[in-house]
């Protein structure tokens, strides 16, 4: 199969549709100025109709292929086509109701659509910047531009680009894609172009349809609140955990316009206090508050992690709960369809094993969608909030008898278990995992460093696990100084100096950090576009700021622009700057104590002014004073 990337781009006077091979070998066709001498219509249509060309887009199915089918009309203008790509991007219009409009069918291509594929919905630039493709660039001129001959090169090279971006993306997402592929194969239904959660209801919706003839329809709800029923082994023993299961019980479910649950506040406000952590309930699932917190194995005590086995899928099989769309038809079929993960999962069939768990995991995210045939408010609640009551009933149980729980989240805890006691650990988890028919999974970790309970880093004996802030990116997250990340995860795991992993990286990936700035944005006068990406630099130390109010782009003091990344490594990277944020990142997470400093005098008091003369403390960006050389100001050590 030959893949061929394609991107358009459309202006009142021209319009251009480029296909790029995946050796980067790209062929044009032009209209400009309604001159259609390179538009060849034949050969175009040869193209997108030969099942030999797998045509690759993003966001293809909502606005290229809806162009390229209307491109091809004879009667079509530039004038026109241009007029079809405002209503979708200005106007929002839907695919749909374009082709109803001028009465078309789309051609029947052998299409892939990579936005819906790819994890975070954002732009082609921003996944080109967090795949550290080797150019940004955004759009050179307006698109209400009027385009001249001596800009047709540059369109080219522009949309190229945007073809190379396309292809960066698609390899980035080959194993999703190849799943994609083999359960469109499996099912029976074109599922490449889909998210998790799309696929999800399309396989269910067909397995549902399978099994009773029916297909399962939308959902229109007959109410707009609720109550909580919870499952009956759901038993607390404090007066105080009693009292929150009452209040959760008797709090009224209400569904905002948009279809979601809004928390209720009694709900919102509680803090659950459990020996020496605090916990709060949330819609999506229970988390723990901790912050600055290192936590050590060693001779007395153990850091133990237990996650929960597919958490929320095994919750609904045990409830009994389905989506109104489907009925009782849902449990049958979402059960089948674990059992066969499971199983493929224990034979080590992986390709089996990953479709599945699209569908397993992409479930629930429908069912807060009121567009979905899985829409169930009640399904959502229900799940979410036993899953946070159970999780409170096992750390109630281990910290009656002793067990500290340092941490929480959704569907896991984090126990620091002395080790003379661990049997009688294990046995109290394994009554808890009868009692609610689940499963757990353990994880043992040498060191547990925590921002909070989103963002941490545990080391483990064969490596490490950092989420949050400190994860790697991916296309999931934008880049942001990862070397720091790396060099303090160095640091805790074998103890080498962050200075020394920081000086020897020759990796300019690691340096940089990519995001997007509303509006565009600039450094010194030069335009750089929405999506942009920097390090920090010796040679600069002015900031980047938005093109529309001259504001400071946060952190951006010393950022050298890269939006193309360099072949060689720079020689003015500011070394000193990433050093000190990974001591930052040791000292947030409780790696390294947090220093305190002597105390700047009250403002207009005579010992204040004579520091200000003296050049000894200055005003930050927003106006609050420190010290110029905070070192020499350090007071005592905070523990």
């Amino acid at each position: 199969m030959n893949k061929l990337m394609l991107d358009l781009e459309c202006y009142p006077n021209y319009f251009l549709a480029l296909f790029t091979r995946d050796d980067g070998k790209s062929k044009g066709f032009e209209i400009f100025n309604d001159d259609r001498s390179t538009f060849d219509r034949v050969a175009i249509a040869k193209i997108l109709l030969n099942p030999e060309y797998e045509i690759v887009t993003f966001n293809g199915d909502q606005y290229d292929m809806v162009l390229m089918n209307l491109s091809l009309i004879p009667k079509i203008t530039n004038a026109d086509l241009k007029k079809v790509s405002d209503d979708i991007i200005v106007n929002n219009k839907r695919s749909w109701e374009i082709y109803r409009k001028y009465d078309i069918e789309p051609l029947p291509v052998n299409h892939i659509d990579l936005k819906e594929v790819a994890i975070g919905m954002v732009s082609l630039k921003l996944y080109g910047g967090r795949m550290h493709s080797k150019k940004l660039q955004d759009l050179p001129l307006d698109p209400d531009s009027i385009i001249t001959p001596d800009q047709l090169p540059l369109m080219r090279k522009y949309c190229k680009n945007d073809t190379l971006l396309t292809l960066d993306l698609y390899n980035n997402l080959e194993k999703q894609i190849e799943l994609r592929k083999q359960m469109t194969n499996d099912y029976g239904v074109d599922l490449r172009s889909k998210s998790d959660a799309q696929i999800a209801e399309a396989v269910l919706k067909a397995e549902s349809h399978r099994i009773t003839k029916i297909t399962p329809p939308k959902v229109t709800l007959d109410y707009q609140s609720f109550f909580f029923n919870p499952p009956a082994y759901i038993k607390f023993k404090s007066e105080e955990l009693n009292s929150m299961f009452k209040a959760v019980c008797t709090a009224e479910m209400t569904i905002s316009e948009t279809g979601h649950v809004k928390m209720p506040k009694e709900i919102e406000k509680m803090k659950i206090q459990i020996g020496d952590s605090s916990y709060k309930l949330g819609i999506g699932g229970l988390h723990s508050q901790e912050s600055e917190v290192a936590h050590l194995s060693d001779d007395e005590y153990v850091i133990i992690d237990r996650d929960v086995t597919s958490y929320y899928p095994n919750l609904m099989l045990n409830l009994g709960v389905y989506p109104d769309g489907f009925g009782t038809s849902f449990q049958e079929v979402y059960r089948t369809i674990l059992n066969t993960r499971l199983e493929a999962k224990a034979e080590g069939n992986s390709v089996v094993s990953d479709c599945l768990k699209i569908v397993l995991n992409g479930t629930f995210g429908k069912t807060s969608n009121k567009y979905s045939t899985l829409y169930s408010p009640k399904l959502l609640i229900t799940t979410t909030l036993t899953g946070q009551l159970s999780l409170l009933m096992l750390i109630e149980a281990l910290e009656k008898l002793d067990f500290p729980v340092v941490s929480a989240n959704t569907d896991g805890i984090v126990i620091k278990c002395p080790r003379a006691r661990k049997a009688t650990m294990d046995y109290v988890i394994g009554r808890w995992e009868k009692h609610t028919n689940l499963q757990t999974e353990e994880t043992i970790y040498e060191a547990l460093y925590s921002r909070d309970v989103n963002s941490y880093i545990a080391i483990k004996a064969d490596g490490h696990k950092a989420k949050g802030v400190y994860g790697m990116g991916g296309l999931h997250k934008n880049p942001a100084n990862e070397i720091c990340v790396q060099a303090a995860i160095k640091y805790l795991s074998d103890k080498t100096p962050y200075e020394e992993t920081i000086r020897n990286s020759r990796d300019i990936r690691q340096f940089v950090t990519v995001r997007t700035v509303t509006g565009g944005a600039e450094k010194d006068g030069e335009k750089l576009g929405k999506a942009i990406r920097w390090y920090y630099s010796t040679s600069t130390l002015s900031p980047i700021t938005y093109v529309k109010n001259g504001n400071i782009v946060p952190r951006s003091e010393g950022a050298m622009p890269c939006l193309d990344l360099p072949d060689h490594f720079p020689t003015d990277i500011d070394y000193d700057w990433y050093i000190a944020e990974t001591k930052a990142i040791l000292v947030s997470i409780g790696a390294l104590p947090r220093p305190v400093y002597e105390k700047i005098p009250r403002k207009n008091s005579k010992a204040w002014k004579a520091l200000l003369e003296a050049g000894e403390i200055e005003p930050d960006r927003k106006g609050k004073y420190q010290w110029v050389n905070p070192e020499q100001h350090l007071g005592v050590i905070a523990a």
